[in-house]
């Protein structure tokens, strides 16, 4: 069953049955006849092939199904808010925000161009609130339709994660994981934690994002992505999210093989002589490179700014420049002799590696499966 294919109403009515335990309690509270109720009842747990609810002469008791999907219902109904929203609106509207167009909406959906541009005007009317305006060809999402399209897709994403859970029960896991992955966390932590769990779980679906933090938080934040892995932030800005710190990273300062420091033990001040090709500032390892030498009273140059390490590679391996980075980053570098470890950054300059997630996020357990192969590997690191 796919999520386009619930009725949003439906589900509400479905909520209130395990909350009030009878149908005919909970047609007041949804405003659906006690048949109608039954009804779509009967169809979703006939598309779902589980029944969500043991009929007894004194009520409805929710099933482990119903109980995964009630849970799921809650948690997307408080993003959705507004009793105007359907599963058409919300379809609508977030593609829409995807593509930037109402052409490119439909075409996305499937539905037509007249059934995009209905379903997002009456929304707004509803809402009170213009959803997008128009700039030139493009569509751009106002400020409320940006928020309000965060909020759909995290709803989106809570009851997929229910239809899957019920899968799942059926012994047919379909789970996707949609995994940010930093920089330094592809050295060893990501692949090792990705390893563990595809023996485990060879037919859930992995997709790696790779980027910088500033590329993958928003797509964490609306749901696209389930979990960040790489460099945590202190303190953290988004009030959205959490971090769970994995391990202790101790950033060396490197220069190709036959530097003219290679095997002096230099200082800040040595250091400070030659360019530096870096992340950009506001990155954890930028933030301690700048600290260690205003706290030796160097200004070593930044030319060349990359969070790439073939970039950065690559350039030193021709010339003088030196980096920051961690030994994870370029083990295959070092061991080949390409590059070399000239001095490394005290202690108290470490950075923590760590997964960020969605305070909203309630972990299937395929994601907790993943969390803890992620702690395992992190463990296996610093042993």
């Amino acid at each position: 069953m796919e999520v386009w294919d619930l009725n949003l109403r439906h589900l509400r009515a479905v909520l209130k049955i395990a909350e009030l335990g009878t149908v005919s309690a909970a047609t007041g509270a949804v405003n659906l006849s006690q048949p109608a109720i039954t009804q779509a009842l009967g169809r979703l747990e006939s598309a779902l092939q589980v029944p969500l609810f043991e009929r007894r002469h004194d009520g409805m008791v929710p099933t482990q199904a119903g109980r995964i999907l009630q849970a799921r219902i809650a948690a997307a109904l408080r993003h959705v808010r507004s009793p105007h929203l359907t599963m058409s609106r919300l379809r609508a509207v977030l593609a829409l925000a995807d593509s930037g167009s109402y052409a490119g909406a439909s075409q996305e959906t499937g539905l037509s161009l007249p059934s995009i541009h209905r379903a997002v005007n009456d929304l707004a009317l509803a809402l009170r609130r213009p959803l997008a305006v128009r700039r030139g060809k493009h569509v751009v999402m106002t400020e409320a339709g940006a928020q309000y399209a965060r909020e759909f897709r995290l709803a989106v994403v809570e009851l997929e994660a229910g239809l899957s859970e019920i899968e799942a029960l059926r012994g047919h896991e379909t789970r996707r994981l949609a995994i940010g992955a930093m920089p330094l966390s592809r050295a060893r932590v990501l692949p090792a934690a990705v390893a563990r769990f595809h023996a485990r779980r060879p037919q859930v679906r992995l997709t790696i994002v790779e980027g910088s933090r500033s590329e993958l938080v928003e797509p964490l934040r609306n749901g696209t992505l389930d979990v960040m892995v790489g460099a945590l932030r202190a303190p953290l800005i988004e009030t959205d999210l959490e971090q769970v710190p994995l391990f202790a990273d101790v950033p060396v300062f490197l220069g190709r093989k036959g530097h003219p420091l290679m095997g002096t033990a230099p200082d800040a001040a040595a250091l400070a002589r030659y360019p530096f090709c870096l992340p950009a500032k506001g990155t954890p390892l930028r933030d301690s490179f700048e600290r260690f030498f205003e706290e030796h009273g160097q200004h070593p140059q930044v030319p060349l700014e990359s969070g790439s390490v073939m970039m950065i590679r690559q350039m030193m391996m021709n010339s003088d420049f030196l980096t920051l980075l961690s030994r994870d980053q370029v083990p295959v570098e070092l061991e080949a002799g390409w590059l070399c470890e000239l001095s490394r950054l005290p202690a108290s300059f470490h950075r923590v590696i760590g997964m960020t997630t969605r305070q909203s996020l309630r972990p299937t357990a395929v994601q907790d499966e993943f969390f803890a192969d992620l702690a395992e590997a992190a463990r296996a690191i610093e042993s």
